[in-house]
């Protein structure tokens, strides 16, 4: 765990390498479990203003061990940032996989993809810089072909999976505008050519909006051409974001295990999970991946004073209690029911007619008074948390949007009769997916101590946690530079000062009383 930045992928490449090493690391198996990287990386990660390669999902590594040598490996994914790929901020990119794909695609595959210069596409953001950055962006794309064709993906599968991405980026570029003579609302004329460069891509047998987006509108056009837009965006999320599950779970078959199932395995499992953010505008997402740390601190506070001290306490040794910084009343403030921020969330999101501005009333009015809320000031609609690493102002707008992660039912239905075969497998079978999407969120927000205790976290407390704490030296991106407040700031909110006052004044070693007796 750390900030955004502090080196929690690389700290788990590194990990990782260590124990395959361990392992003598010469079986296939441990050198694919490696190799999966590069692929994760490149559809999960995305430059943000506080990392160049940042994490924009959680990943939980479970490796299983008979006889010291891995018989196979599990990954499981939390949280993907999907609302990247339709929008990103001042200084930062779309996933990364997009950009390699610009810069390492030959000309004729390009035009195969019906792909056109990057700075076309309203999805695609930032510039492509010097010609380092493209060279190094076309290695990259070489490295996901390899590791692609080392998975195991047949070659049309890969040409699908880069068709969809491309029509991605050209559904980004599809407009509405009114229809003056019945109030409904229509493709405009200047984006025609892009809805039909996102049907081929995506192969349907017919165009995702018609000439006229619904007849029976009336009259309040903009807020329907507005509509039209998020219908559009949900696609290019759910799309893209059905891809990434499509890729984790071909990485699974892959990594599965292949021992008799009355064999016990013994296993080691390895959360990576994105970085506690504060950005100069923090939206839903942000939200989620301050709740998921929140958890993790907690988690953290759980083991390392709470139980400590108990055993102390239990063996009636001598001890002088050390407090630490409880975070328990943000995550009753964040998880309680009914009246936590998270049901409040879930109540609006069931309500047609709620707005985002009835759910900021409604914790306005529910969590006056609080220590760890503030109403937002002036215009803009927002509220900030205290959380146990500082406070953060959330922008409102969007929230019940993205809680209710939604796609129109016709929609959903073009993709099904795709006859792209990856596209429709990718959209068949929604509810299940969408039962998947709500577990995933759920296992990510839940509260240890609730009545239910979902599966990761059920597996965190189940084992014998290390701890690897990641400390940011600078806020710069610069190496070889350490900022001094900067890294107090971490030891301190992290706990990590306590941390050391009960590793020095506690029991480092602690012998069975067999072992006491015989020596």
């Amino acid at each position: 765990s750390g900030e955004s930045g502090a080196g929690k992928t690389e700290s788990t490449k590194l990990l990782l390498q260590h124990i395959m090493n361990l392992c003598k690391g010469n079986s296939q198996l441990e050198q694919q479990i490696l190799q999966v990287n590069p692929l994760l990386e490149a559809f999960g990660n995305a430059q943000t203003v506080m990392n160049d390669n940042s994490s924009r999902f959680g990943k939980y590594i479970q490796l299983r061990f008979q006889n010291n040598t891995v018989r196979g490996a599990k990954l499981s994914e939390y949280l993907l940032e999907k609302s990247r790929v339709v929008q990103q901020d001042a200084g930062e990119r779309n996933f990364h996989i997009f950009y390699y794909m610009f810069a390492g695609l030959p000309s004729e595959k390009k035009e195969m993809y019906g792909l056109l210069d990057p700075s076309l596409y309203r999805y695609v953001s930032g510039r492509f810089g010097t010609q380092d950055v493209a060279q190094r962006w076309k290695h990259k794309y070489q490295e996901v072909c390899n590791a692609l064709d080392m998975v195991g993906f047949q070659e049309q599968e890969q040409v699908d999976m880069q068709a969809i991405l491309a029509g991605v980026l050209s559904l980004g570029n599809v407009t509405f505008e009114p229809e003056e003579s019945n109030g409904s609302v229509k493709v405009s004329e200047a984006s025609r050519g892009w809805l039909k460069a996102a049907a081929v891509s995506h192969k349907m047998n017919r165009q995702p909006y018609g000439h006229s987006a619904g007849s029976h509108w009336h009259p309040a056009v903009s807020c329907f051409c507005l509509l039209c837009a998020d219908a559009r965006d949900s696609i290019a999320k759910v799309a893209y974001g059905r891809v990434f599950g499509w890729i984790v779970s071909k990485i699974n078959e892959l990594l599965a295990e292949n021992v008799d199932p009355d064999v016990e395995l013994r296993e080691i499992g390895i959360l990576d999970i994105f970085g506690f953010e504060n950005f100069a505008v923090n939206r839903f997402e942000q939200f989620c991946i301050n709740l998921a740390n929140e958890q993790l601190q907690h988690f953290f506070n759980h083991h390392i004073f709470q139980l400590e001290q108990a055993a102390y306490k239990e063996e009636e040794l001598p001890w002088e209690t050390i407090t630490f910084n409880n975070n328990e009343p943000i995550l009753n403030l964040l998880l309680a029911k009914p009246l936590g921020l998270l049901s409040l969330l879930d109540e609006q999101s069931a309500f047609p007619q709620a707005t985002d501005k009835t759910f900021v009333d409604k914790l306005n009015s529910s969590f006056k008074g609080s220590l760890h809320f503030q109403p937002g000031r002036g215009r803009a609609l927002g509220f900030s948390i205290i959380h146990y690493a500082g406070k953060v102002h959330y922008t409102a707008g969007g929230f019940l949007e993205k809680n209710r992660d939604t796609l129109p039912a016709n929609i959903r239905g073009l993709f099904i009769n795709s006859v792209t075969p990856l596209l429709s497998v990718l959209f068949t079978g929604n509810s299940h997916c969408r039962i998947l999407l709500w577990l995933a969120r759920l296992l990510i927000c839940l509260c240890p101590h609730q009545h239910s205790l979902m599966v990761l976290m059920e597996r965190m407390y189940s084992a014998n946690p290390h701890f690897v704490r990641c400390i940011k030296p600078n806020s710069q991106k610069e190496p070889g530079v350490v900022d001094s407040q900067v890294v107090l700031q971490q030891l301190r909110y992290n706990g990590l000062l306590e941390t050391i006052r009960i590793r020095r004044d506690g029991f480092s070693w602690r012998p069975s009383f067999e072992e006491f007796a015989e020596r």
